[in-house]
């Protein structure tokens, strides 16, 4: 086992990581911007290192500052969490280099998945379904995305090839459609990956994003832990998960899980790491992407499976082998995780600011995983994600109601949340009959979030 771990990330994130090593005896360090010098996950881990100003390019994304820190300190292994240099390859291949050992998936390994369009021609010669796409290695120019725009016929969904988290995406209804949003996803896929390629896709108008977790070690050995419906979200960024999804069957899991451990074997995987799919009302699913890293949702599949995934994650990189066979995954209840984000929930707009009292729901089957406490600034120069409130119940009714009772007790005054939001989505009829799509969110556009009653947990202005 590890005997020193630089955790390469902050946030919600780094702080599960610390508390998961803290577990394993493992000794943690943080690193953090000057904007994160009063952060939480700086206060919890053994040691703590200034890496940069507040910029993310200047210190959580600064390869040579992060890998001279580990050298320094003496760590052993870092584990980057998710977002940041989770998905880089160059950083797993620094750290390779540096003779320590990067928590996640072989660098070639973050590469190959990465680039989207060889991913899905990888995943169609092992015979795992995917949706008619760019051929090739994607498309760079107008010209060339409308042709296969010709081709797979309208609607299209622009994608970055190198992308992620919703970054560089757009739906082209029609022609003039894809003339005005392919330069803006490229743009954006320029901006936030330093890549120009793009790929378009066909667009299912109503389809579920469903995700299988994948562990796998260096033995060859790969299961599945079951899947998570992902299919409430706004703009192509998840907004609440659950597992088991609503309308997954026996047969149903068993071809699509097969078919998720399949995607990883035919690349070598080892690791956690997530296999994600669209899947229509008539049970056709088909393979989007992989994500080689631990998912801000992963704490839904640990509740319904009783699995401690980041453990997992560490264990592997030693070179434990699984210890659970697939016969033995058993998916017990139901579980749903509300990100919550520091933003106006009528406008979406990031709220930072200081965190004037703050009180996190309890109880049997509530669990809140945040870096906020009483006096916290929170900052603008990263993701508005500041806590997710996960609940679990042994069938989804009772998880329902224990995730709108668990809402309406979290306070956080000073910012606003999305707390709002999800009391709505929780009592929305479609959603309670677990009959809803991608596109459930676009019902909320423009309306107030707003709810009849005061409710504890809207946070102040």
């Amino acid at each position: 086992m590890f005997k020193k771990l630089l955790v390469a990330n902050r946030g919600t994130i780094a702080i599960r990581i610390i508390r998961a090593c803290r577990e394993l005896g493992i000794r943690t360090i943080a690193i953090y911007s000057t904007a994160d010098k009063d952060a939480l996950h700086v206060r919890m881990a053994d040691e703590a290192v200034c890496i940069g100003p507040p910029a993310a390019e200047d210190s959580y994304l600064n390869i040579p500052a992060i890998v001279s820190t580990v050298l320094t300190y003496g760590a052993d292994a870092v584990h980057p969490g998710y977002g940041f240099l989770s998905e880089n390859g160059d950083f797993a291949e620094a750290c390779k280099r540096s003779g320590v050992t990067f928590v996640g998936p072989r660098a070639r390994h973050i590469r190959l998945m990465g680039d989207k369009p060889r991913a899905r021609r990888i995943m169609q010669r092992a015979g795992v379904p995917v949706l008619p796409g760019s051929a090739g290695t994607g498309v760079t120019e107008l010209r060339d995305a409308q042709e296969d725009a010709r081709r797979l016929g309208f609607p299209v969904l622009i994608k970055a090839a190198a992308g992620g988290g919703g970054k560089g995406m757009r739906i082209a209804r029609d022609g003039q459609e894809l003339t005005r949003f392919f330069p803006l996803a490229r743009a954006e896929s320029e901006a936030a990956f330093g890549s120009r390629t793009m790929y378009l896709e066909k667009y299912l108008e109503r389809a579920r994003h469903v995700e299988f977790q994948i562990l796998a070690d260096n033995h060859r050995n790969a299961i599945h832990l079951g899947e998570r419906d992902c299919s409430i979200q706004r703009r192509h960024q998840k907004v609440l998960e659950e597992a088991p999804c609503p309308v997954m069957t026996k047969r149903l899991r068993e071809r699509m899980g097969k078919a998720a451990v399949r995607a990883a074997q035919v690349v070598g995987y080892s690791n956690v790491g997530t296999v994600e799919f669209l899947l229509t009302a008539d049970e056709q699913f088909y393979f989007i992407e992989m994500n080689t890293r631990i998912q801000v949702e992963h704490g839904v599949t640990e509740m319904v499976t009783a699995t401690d995934l980041v453990q997992e994650s560490i264990r592997i990189a030693t070179g434990e082998p699984l210890g659970i066979r697939q016969k033995q995954v058993e998916i017990a209840g139901s579980s749903i995780e509300m990100r919550v984000y520091a933003e106006d929930p009528d406008t979406h707009l990031p709220s930072p600011g200081v965190v004037t009292n703050h009180h996190s729901p309890g109880g049997l089957g509530v669990r809140v995983e945040t870096a906020l406490y009483d006096g916290y600034r929170v900052p603008v120069h990263y993701d508005p994600l500041i806590a997710k409130l996960i609940v679990h119940a042994d069938d989804r009714s009772r998880a329902i109601a224990r995730a709108k009772a668990a809402l309406r007790e979290y306070l956080i005054d000073g910012i606003k949340t999305n707390i709002p939001l999800h009391l709505k989505i929780l009592d929305d009829a479609d959603f309670v009959r677990g009959e809803f799509a991608t596109d459930f969110l676009k019902r909320y556009e423009g309306a107030p979030a707003a709810v009849a009653a005061p409710l504890r947990g809207v946070a102040n202005g």
